[in-house]
This record gives C-alpha cells, sequence and structure tokens, in this order.
C-alpha cells in the first residue's frame, strides 16, 4: 500500500522538471560565467614588480623564482649623486606545486600581481606548467576590473585623513576678576622704571590643555657701588693711648666659686638588679698548618711503627 504512493510522488517530481529548461553550458563551445573574484591564475604586472623577493619567501610552496640585478641610474642634477634599482631579469611561477592559497596577491606591496579568472592553460606535460613572467604577462588582460565600492561604507583611512579640517587655533582659559586684575597690576610699569620685554610662559590649565600667556621680565637690580681704594691719609697711622709708668695698670681679682656637691642617686625600691655582663667567648684555637719537615717526620714514624708491628708478627708465627 506504501508502495504506490511513494512511487506517484516520485513521477510527479520528474513530471515537473521535464518542463524545466536545462543550465547546462556546453563548454568549451560555450565560455562559462566565472565570478570576478575567481581564482585561475596568477597575472603579473612587470612594470610595478621591484624585485623586493617578498611574494617569493611568503610562499609556502617556494614555487615562484625571481632573479634581477641593480642598474645605476646617473644623477638628473649636476653634483647630485647617482641611484641604483632593481631589474627584473626573470618572474616564474611553477603551476604545478601552486595550491593558490593567494598569499603572494594579499603580501605584494606594488600591486604587480593579480587574480584572472583564466583557467585554461593545461598542459600534457607536467613541466610545461612553468611560466616565465612573458606568460604570467599575457594573462594580465584578462583581470576584471574591481568593483565599484559600496556607497554607504566607510572611506579608508588615507582619504579621511586627507579630508579631515584643520584644527582651530587654541583659545586661552578665561581666568578669574582676581587673577586677572593681580595680574594687570603687577604687569603695570613703575615710573621711571625701564621697559619690559614680553616673555612667552608655558602653562597647563585643569582641563590639561596648553595655555601661553605674555608675561613681563622685571629689570635687573643695579649692583652696589664698589668700595674706594685706600689714600694716603686713610692709611695714616692713629695714635694709640697707652698707659704710662705713673698709672699702674689694674686687673679685676677673680671672684671665688663655691664648690658644688654631687648627690648620690639611689634606686628605687624593688628595682631588679642589672644582671653581670656576659663573657665574650673565648676565640677558636688557630690551628697552625704543619710545614713539609714535620709531615715527612710523621710520615716516616708511621712507616715504621707498622714496620716493627708487622715484624712482630712474623717472630709470633
Amino acid at each position: 500500500t506504501g508502495l504506490v504512493p511513494g512511487l506517484v510522488k516520485g513521477l510527479a517530481t520528474t513530471a515537473r522538471t521535464l518542463t524545466r529548461p536545462a543550465h547546462t553550458h556546453e563548454y568549451p563551445d560555450a565560455a562559462p560565467e566565472l565570478p570576478p573574484r575567481s581564482r585561475g591564475v596568477i597575472a603579473l604586472l612587470e612594470e610595478n614588480c621591484t624585485s623586493c623577493m617578498l611574494c617569493a619567501r611568503e610562499c609556502p610552496d617556494w614555487c615562484i623564482y625571481i632573479d634581477s640585478h641593480k642598474e645605476t641610474i646617473p644623477a638628473t642634477t649636476p653634483g647630485g649623486r647617482d641611484r641604483q634599482r632593481n631589474v627584473l631579469d626573470r618572474f616564474a611561477i611553477d603551476f604545478s606545486l601552486c595550491m593558490y592559497c593567494g598569499i603572494c596577491v594579499e603580501v605584494c606591496p606594488f600591486d604587480a600581481l593579480f587574480w584572472s579568472p583564466q583557467f585554461e592553460y593545461a598542459e600534457t606535460d607536467i613541466r610545461d606548467l612553468l611560466h616565465e613572467k612573458e606568460r604570467l604577462g599575457e594573462w594580465m588582460p584578462t583581470v576584471p576590473v574591481p568593483a565599484a565600492l559600496d556607497p554607504h561604507a566607510a572611506d579608508p583611512a588615507e582619504l579621511a585623513a586627507s579630508e579631515k579640517p584643520a584644527r582651530p587655533p587654541r583659545r586661552e582659559a578665561p581666568r578669574s576678576g582676581a587673577a586677572a586684575a593681580a595680574e594687570s597690576m603687577s604687569a603695570a610699569p613703575e615710573p621711571g622704571s625701564a621697559p619690559t620685554r614680553p616673555v612667552r610662559r608655558r602653562d597647563v590649565s585643569r582641563s590639561g590643555a596648553d595655555i601661553h600667556e605674555p608675561t613681563t621680565v622685571e629689570p635687573p637690580v643695579p649692583a652696589e657701588p664698589m668700595p674706594e681704594a685706600p689714600t694716603e691719609e686713610s692709611t695714616a697711622e692713629v695714635p694709640v693711648e697707652r698707659p704710662t709708668a705713673e698709672e699702674p695698670v689694674t686687673t679685676p681679682e677673680p671672684v671665688p666659686q663655691e664648690p658644688t656637691a654631687v648627690l648620690p642617686t639611689r634606686e628605687p625600691a624593688g628595682a631588679p638588679e642589672p644582671e653581670p655582663a656576659e663573657e665574650a667567648p673565648a676565640p677558636p684555637p688557630t690551628r697552625r698548618r704543619p710545614s713539609a719537615s714535620e709531615l715527612v717526620r710523621r710520615a716516616t714514624e708511621v712507616t715504621e711503627a707498622a714496620e716493627a708491628s708487622r715484624r712482630e708478627q712474623e717472630d709470633g708465627r
């Protein structure tokens, strides 16, 4: 009973597909429509290659081979220095080893490698899959034009930085009335004083922004006059009064001082008696290193004693 309904459902599905057109592409008569980001083959733009070897170093299969040499470019201006540049001699990719990972296309800093959707490069001999720069350059016209950017996407960082408006000039922070009055009073020059020169001073406000305020520098204080050189009148001797023989010189007698008594000190009752000071331990005796003659004498004594004991044992036998 369950076989007939299932068979009818299968025939109904077959009948529905019979009326639909086929989507089969008759290759090679009809070329397939591949997406623009298909990884068919790697194309080379030789003018952009600088022989930096970055793609060859990053290739996990080591299937990229690059040869180059340096050329000297003469200076364009008199007195200038000559320049050197790398000239590409060989750029080959062995597609029998390539795993189509796309690392070489991603790491190229000069946009010299591109993906092409071209895939018709099969060969009967595997050795013919090693393509040189001339063959890689032939695939460059097949590289599709990159798709347009999304209009709602954010601008690149470089473009956003170039279109960023200039920063407005900094404004001075408002100052309180008392501080402004004190500054104006200190900045006012005194009558008869030398003119002052404004100086830029760097200050930091509470918000952390730098504030440049003009300040004034006080005039230098005049130095004190130097003392005049002594003259002959000032260096003349001044008479000093000295006592004569008739007037005896009297000296004051010393005043006797009473001796001060020293009172003995008493210790409070119940105070613990001071413990006697511990004697420092005696240093350990130093051992003198025996000399060579003493070591020889001790060795001789030990040898003679061993010889005497051996003789006694032989006599006892």
